[in-house]
């Protein structure tokens, strides 16, 4: 067994907190997760871990050769990331995580540039709308939209997108084009369930005053692409990002409503751990998606 294998098996098995999450991390069978443990506890003459059937705990020394195990591996990255720099681009597994609707429209035609860049990295996307737990799923960077609250993370802004109000040309043309923000009370309109708004579209006039208009729904859905498939459609108006909605308005299957009025906006956040060392990788891939997304017309 190699030490450095041995202490990253530890390390996923503590923060995953199982044997079988950690091999699906590792990519790795469960039974050399087990082997590579208990070949560092034989080695040290200590237990890790108390394991029963239906619990695995962390014993006081496996807290100890946690802590020791994560700073000599950040260390050792350091080590290969400064000897190599000028020599080779970073290598290994990259794990993003990132919004469904955001990682299929705006990420993913990213990646294959990436991938070019540095093509001794192996990418892992991860695309859900649930809260995820970086540390355990072992996931290196997280692009998450809207507040952040988490303290144990470092938080750097990539960008920000708008919401925009949209409608078919069919349905406009059936229940007539809003000519103020009060109209858009008599028209039928698509929820996205994901916002905290809910009905509740928040609206700025040109002057600068801000009003909430109560919405009428007539169908809800917790994604931003269904929301503007529906739209398309002609199912209503849809409040939707701009990110979603450009491609359809450029193409003509969508228009804008009341585009002389500001919606609201959001915050595209790169996040990751807070670690003594940021790995290469994860400062390339950070840099690289700070430009291309000031750069992509989808804001």
């Amino acid at each position: 067994m190699d030490t450095l294998e041995g202490m990253k098996t530890v390390i996923a098995v503590v923060e995953t907190g199982s044997f079988t999450a950690a091999s699906e991390r590792l990519s790795m069978s469960k039974a050399l997760v087990s082997k590579y443990v208990g070949q560092v506890e034989k080695q040290l003459n200590i237990r890790l871990f108390n394991r029963t059937t239906r619990r695995l705990t962390i014993t006081d020394a496996g807290k100890a050769y946690y802590q020791h195990a994560l700073n000599l591996i950040e260390q050792y990255e350091a080590l290969v990331d400064t000897v190599t720099e000028s020599q080779s681009s970073p290598s290994g597994k990259l794990r993003i995580s990132a919004p469904i609707a955001f990682g299929e429209i705006v990420l993913a035609p990213m990646l294959p540039k990436f991938l070019r860049l540095y093509p001794r990295l192996e990418v892992e996307l991860h695309l859900s709308n649930r809260p995820v737990d970086m540390i355990e799923e072992g996931v290196d960077v997280r692009l998450r939209i809207g507040d952040v609250s988490d303290s144990n993370l470092i938080a750097r802004e990539v960008g920000r997108f708008e919401l925009m109000l949209v409608a078919s040309p069919i349905y406009l043309a059936e229940k007539g084009t809003p000519k103020d923000y009060l109209d858009l009370s008599t028209h039928d309109c698509i929820i996205d369930s994901n916002y905290r708004i809910a009905q509740n579209w928040p609206i700025k006039t040109e002057d600068g005053q801000q009003y909430t208009i109560t919405v009428k729904k007539t169908v809800a859905a917790n994604s931003p692409s269904a929301v503007t498939a529906l739209a398309i459609a002609g199912a209503g108006i849809a409040l939707t990002p701009s990110f979603v909605a450009k491609k359809a308005i450029s193409d003509g299957k969508l228009q804008r409503v009341l585009p002389n009025y500001y919606i609201d906006e959001f915050t595209l956040t790169a996040l990751y751990p807070h670690r003594n060392y940021l790995a290469k990788k994860v400062r390339c891939f950070l840099d690289f998606i700070l430009v291309e997304y000031q750069n992509t017309d989808l804001r």
